[in-house]
């Protein structure tokens, strides 16, 4: 019938895979600290680069990082 396509397809989606309301948040929390951290490190001066080991190639390569790639991300 006509009317059952929409259902077969809604019975197909699983629900219990998909990420819970929290943990999207936390995800979306992570990613705006992300984003952050690497404008902050993107205006750090040359001595604050210095004490941190950083030459200015290294911060430019992690600030064009997009903000979805964690590095911590398991």
């Amino acid at each position: 019938m006509k009317g059952q396509k929409g259902y077969a397809l809604a019975q197909a989606i699983h629900f219990e895979r998909l990420p819970s309301l929290a943990a999207m948040w936390r995800m979306l929390r992570r990613w705006q600290q992300l984003a952050r951290q690497r404008r902050q490190l993107a205006r750090l001066d040359a001595a604050a680069l210095k004490d941190l080991g950083l030459s200015r190639a290294d911060v430019m390569q992690e600030a064009e990082r997009p903000f979805w790639d964690d590095p911590l991300k398991k």
